[in-house]
């Protein structure tokens, strides 16, 4: 990620959305555009960003600055959210015997222990809906857990999402090393750091996964 992009970043995730992105268009050095042109470039930049995602698993040992944390957390928290309840909580987990804590076995911790940086993404009951539609409490954490991927990414950042609910012995555990009441639910850990390696994205796209106006329907 180069340094003018992710200044760009910075500008919409901290404060200013397509304005402040703008402003620093027309102010950086050498910058021309018109306002139509900032617009697609933006456009651009945005599905470059997504389709340039990847997971990254192995990170520098170097401290993710706390801008970039908030950034990302601005980001998780714009997500959309079924009646605008934003039922999730965000755990940020910095501290390396916290981070050892939680590691636990197998691939995730080893991650866990080398990274400078995680948070876990929670659903609260306790702002959720009541009956079968407090199951909403996934999807809405799902899309937060989404955005704050891509703002890492934007930002510099590599990050992985690393599940937990509703496998009981990962959740429960992060439940227990992070002090978590019974209406936190932990619906995935992201691991985050300065990446120390460079994966290449995959080619997801599979015309033969869309159907039109109905199942099996041609465009």
């Amino acid at each position: 990620m180069n340094k003018k992009l992710t200044t760009l970043a910075m500008a919409i995730l901290l404060g200013g959305g397509m304005a402040a992105a703008q402003h620093h268009a027309h102010h950086h050095e050498g910058a021309t555009h018109c306002d139509g042109e900032q617009k697609e470039c933006c456009q651009q930049a945005a599905i470059t960003n997504i389709m340039t995602r990847v997971s990254v698993r192995k990170f520098k040992q170097q401290a993710v600055e706390s801008e970039k944390v908030e950034a990302m957390l601005r980001a998780a928290m714009a997500a959309p959210t079924a009646a605008n309840k934003q039922p999730w909580h965000f755990i940020v987990v910095s501290d390396k015997q916290k981070l050892n804590e939680l590691a636990g076995e197998g691939g995730r911790g080893n991650m866990l222990r080398n990274a400078p940086l995680a948070i876990v993404v929670c659903g609260d009951m306790n702002k959720a809906f009541e009956g079968k539609a407090q199951e909403y409490w996934i999807q809405d954490t799902s899309a937060a857990t989404e955005n704050l991927l891509l703002a890492a990414h934007a930002l510099g950042l590599g990050a992985v999402w690393t599940g937990q609910w509703p496998m009981d012995d990962r959740y429960q555990h992060t439940q227990k090393v992070l002090g978590m009441p019974e209406h936190i639910r932990p619906l995935c850990t992201v691991i985050i750091g300065y990446p120390d390696e460079q994966p290449a994205p995959k080619d997801k796209w599979k015309p033969e996964n869309i159907s039109y106006n109905q199942f099996g329907g041609q465009k």
